[in-house]
């Protein structure tokens, strides 16, 4: 299992639930909040390092688009 963690003071909430619902048909993923992140769990076999670096990349790249907005 890989843990991602999204500080939510870089990361917009939106963005990470957006890159999560684009990334679930390839890895099992489960979201948890934390006071000061979100935290994605990966798991996805062979793939799941390279499915957990897409969707932190997907997070950040809506996150500079889009602003930081919860």
């Amino acid at each position: 299992m890989t843990e991602l963690r999204f500080h939510r003071g870089l990361y917009a909430g939106l963005a990470v639930e957006e890159a999560v619902k684009l990334f679930a048909p390839h890895a099992t993923l489960r979201v948890r909040e934390e006071p000061d992140h979100w935290v994605v769990e990966v798991e996805g076999g062979a793939r799941e390092r390279r499915v957990a670096g897409e969707l932190g990349n997907y997070a950040l790249g809506l996150t500079v688009k889009h602003g930081n907005a919860r």
